[in-house]
């Protein structure tokens, strides 16, 4: 609506979970991005959708060459992406307030969520601050959308950890990129369903003051 070109990232990955997370979750994780492409063109404006899995290291570059194949130099990074696959705990089969099993902390699910949710961000925006100075830019925006929280991420520790450190590279941008022009905001959103929402949720939610303010 304002007039911004879109590059829509997406990776269709199955998620065989069974801790309460309701199938629609699942079965959104495997639609195509071209979805999202197709409605933003469809109301009027220019957007191109890419598969890209962000564990490859060279993913970075590959999106940032097609960005500019398609539309130009990128001025507005959005980190969105997150490489969740269940939540773990250090204390195994955990039950959370919503009703949800955690598992044990493993290095398989560290890996593949720090690959995606801090090392591609790092990636990303490295690839975001060369290019956007190797043109003498003055004008960028770098936004990370977040779940974590300094008191941790009981129930998902893995995944606060993964966002903790992506914020981290986001404010670290900030204050090594402000002076040439680039803003650096880390937002935390309401709770969001995507599909993962179970009644046991709902009623965590509703009674979450924290969430509720």
């Amino acid at each position: 609506a304002d007039g911004i070109a879109v590059v829509v990232a997406y990776k269709q990955v199955p998620v065989l979970d069974t801790t309460g997370t309701p199938l629609s979750y699942n079965e959104n994780r495997m639609v195509s991005g071209e979805k999202v492409a197709d409605s933003i063109r469809s109301a009027g404006g220019r957007a191109v959708a890419i598969d890209a899995d962000l564990l490859d290291a060279r993913s970075a570059q590959v999106l940032f060459d097609f960005a500019e194949e398609s539309f130009g130099p990128v001025d507005i990074l959005v980190h969105n992406a997150s490489g969740w696959l269940r939540g773990d705990s250090f204390l195994p089969n955990r039950v959370d307030e919503a009703g949800r099993i955690s598992t044990e902390v493993v290095g398989e699910l560290i890996d593949l969520t720090f690959g995606v949710d801090a090392k591609a961000g790092a990636l990303l925006i490295a690839q975001f601050a060369r290019r956007y100075l190797d043109r003498d830019a003055t004008w960028g925006r770098i936004v990370t959308l977040t779940s974590g929280s300094t008191g941790g991420f009981p129930g998902e520790v893995t995944y606060g950890a993964a966002k903790a450190a992506l914020e981290s590279y986001t404010l670290s941008a900030f204050r090594e990129l402000a002076k040439t022009g680039v803003t650096a905001n880390v937002l935390y959103p309401p709770v969001t369903d995507t599909g993962w929402v179970n009644d046991g949720v709902r009623r965590f939610v509703e009674s979450d003051s924290d969430h509720i303010h």
